[in-house]
């Protein structure tokens, strides 16, 4: 059987799951939509928002990002998982205690005022907007690659698949095809790693691999690829080259952000009680790990498995030959995402760090996870399997994020703010409608989004660190905390972060319209993708300055922040 058929048939019976599922769970009311009847056990829920968090950033494009960038990428394993740990322990269980559908709506009614709720929507969108762009930037790669079609067509066909199974089965539909998506990505991601540790190394558990020797060298792992790399110009794999600074402000906004990100929040309000919410932090957190632990092995060897196959007898022998190109280089090709030219016409494909040299004109990094099982030659079932993940990874986030935004926009917009006497059949329209208008936008923005899937999500993390965090944050822990403070905090930060990004990525990713870019940053080293942090603490400035210097907050609202902070003795949640 040929390698497309067999990926037919591996990607056909998932998915024929996920729509099952999808049918299966339709939300047929507005609280099934939006929480799931606040009814799932939490070690689904921990399944569940483990498939949410590990998107197309975390499975297709983290591990090309590290295989590229080395040390200074670890930066995206810390700050997301660091983040992570921060949600689960300072947010979750008094957001879900709360007992509200969303975080625009915890933020209208801890700080009385629907201006604030209004502007919180307005993040949030911001957010998940550009959250998604990245999401379908990978969903356009793994379409690509599975249907052997052109980057563009992929992300058309990717679109069309979200777009059906969100709309249909909501909060309930995604959280139970999660569960499911969540089983395919951790096996498709895990087999491979195994098989090509133990091709490598000899060891069959890749994070152990990726410190023990080469079985045909002797030598460790990263040892031998920092030799490698260095040889052909490369900067070295394991030494830092980005600024400390740079590096702690990134990690910074990814942790901070993860604990702002609106679509990880709301999975805390799917489950029965406040125990429970903690308790599902717990297990996604063990349901990451699994994934997060493996993904440096991946990077490191999947860069290796490149170099190699580019040549073949090592960089002081010759490049290999145009006619030796293994069959995964012409499967990639075709989707765009990789090119070659032979610049001096001698048949043979030179790649180096000096470009005046290299002939490798184009190598998207998001194609690394992806490509590396046919890099290494692993059977076809193995190779069809990660396309299958891929796909789920990306998917699921996808969802997850179009659900935030559609919950913001008929739930936080339209329902508590234009028409409160809309029926909960046109409330769950709007809600499904507003979902497409989203997809069609990040649609659109995917094809020619400003970065690697990867990239464009720390700056949908930047974004939720700036505006949302310090609100949510001092809502909880700061009963002096104002309306007026927290609406001039959210406008603060988003506005500089916002700006900041734009300038460096052009406005509204328009490409051409930047005036600076992240290799040479307006303020000192700081990059676009690191600002969030900035843009947090001018929240926090300005939040405090101003609610200090106005009246403080009424005494039933410094009760409620009294009773969230009680661990024990939360009702039942509230209706909307």
């Amino acid at each position: 059987m040929d390698q497309f058929t067999l990926n037919l048939i591996v990607v056909g019976l998932t998915f024929a799951l996920y729509l099952g599922i999808a049918f299966w769970a339709k939300a047929d009311s507005t609280s099934e939509f939006y929480t799931a009847g606040r009814g799932v056990h939490p070690v689904l829920n921990g399944m569940a928002t483990g498939a949410d968090w590990m998107s197309a950033a975390s499975f297709i494009s983290m591990a090309g990002i590290i295989a590229f960038g080395g040390y200074d990428a670890s930066a995206y394993l810390m700050g997301w998982t660091g983040g992570y740990v921060l949600l689960a322990m300072l947010l979750a269980p008094y957001l879900r205690k709360f007992g509200k559908f969303t975080v625009p709506e915890f933020i209208g009614d801890r700080f009385y005022s629907q201006t604030a709720r209004l502007i919180a929507v307005v993040c949030l969108i911001i957010a998940s907007v550009t959250y998604v762009i990245g999401q379908m930037k990978g969903v356009g790669v793994a379409f690509s690659g599975f249907l052997n079609m052109s980057y563009e067509m992929g992300l058309l066909v990717g679109a069309i698949i979200v777009a059906f199974y969100a709309v249909l089965g909501g909060m309930k539909g995604i959280t139970y095809t999660q569960v499911a998506q969540y089983v395919v990505l951790i096996i498709a991601y895990t087999i491979p790693a195994v098989f090509i540790s133990l091709q490598i190394t000899g060891n069959p558990i890749p994070g152990l691999g990726l410190f023990s020797n080469t079985v045909e060298g002797g030598v460790p792992v990263l040892d031998q690829l920092d030799s490698v790399i260095q040889e052909l110009g490369f900067a070295s794999y394991t030494a830092q080259t980005d600024t400390t600074l740079n590096i702690f402000l990134f990690t910074l906004s990814l942790m901070i952000g993860t604990a702002g990100l609106p679509h990880v929040i709301v999975r805390f309000f799917t489950v029965p009680r406040v125990a429970d919410a903690r308790s599902s932090a717990g297990w996604a957190l063990v349901f990451i790990a699994l994934l997060y632990l493996t993904a440096p092995a991946v990077g490191a060897m999947a860069r290796l498995n490149f170099v190699e196959t580019m040549w073949p007898n090592g960089p002081q022998e010759e490049a290999i030959a145009i006619e030796e190109m293994p069959h995964w280089v012409q499967n990639w090709e075709r989707t765009g995402l990789l090119a070659f030219e032979d610049k001096n016409g001698d048949g043979r494909i030179e790649y180096w760090a000096d470009e005046e040299k290299n002939e490798a004109v184009k190598v998207d990094q998001d194609i690394m996870v992806l490509a590396n099982p046919e890099i290494a030659g692993l059977p076809g079932w193995v190779i069809a399997l990660v396309v299958a993940g891929g796909l789920a990874a990306a998917l699921s986030t996808a969802a997850g994020l179009l659900m935030a935004i559609s919950s913001a926009v008929s739930h936080d917009l339209i329902k508590s703010m234009i028409n409160p006497n809309i029926s909960e059949k046109s409330e769950l329209m709007a809600a499904r409608i507003s979902m497409l208008v989203a997809i069609a936008a990040s649609t659109w923005l995917g094809l020619n989004p400003p970065g690697f899937a990867a990239q464009t999500v720390a700056l949908a993390f930047g974004i939720a660190a700036a505006s949302l965090f310090p609100v949510i944050l001092m809502g909880i822990f700061s009963k002096r905390m104002n309306s007026q403070g927290a609406i001039a905090g959210m406008l603060a930060g988003l506005l500089s972060t916002v700006i900041y990004i734009f300038l460096h990525n052009g406005w509204f990713f328009i490409p051409g319209t930047n005036s600076f870019t992240n290799a040479d940053p307006l303020l000192l080293s700081i990059q676009s993708t690191s600002f969030g942090a900035v843009g947090a603490m001018i929240n926090f400035i300005v939040a405090y300055v101003v609610s200090n210097a106005t009246q403080e907050p009424p005494k039933e609202v410094q009760d409620l922040v009294e009773s969230i902070r009680v661990p024990k003795g939360a009702g039942a949640a509230q209706a909307h």
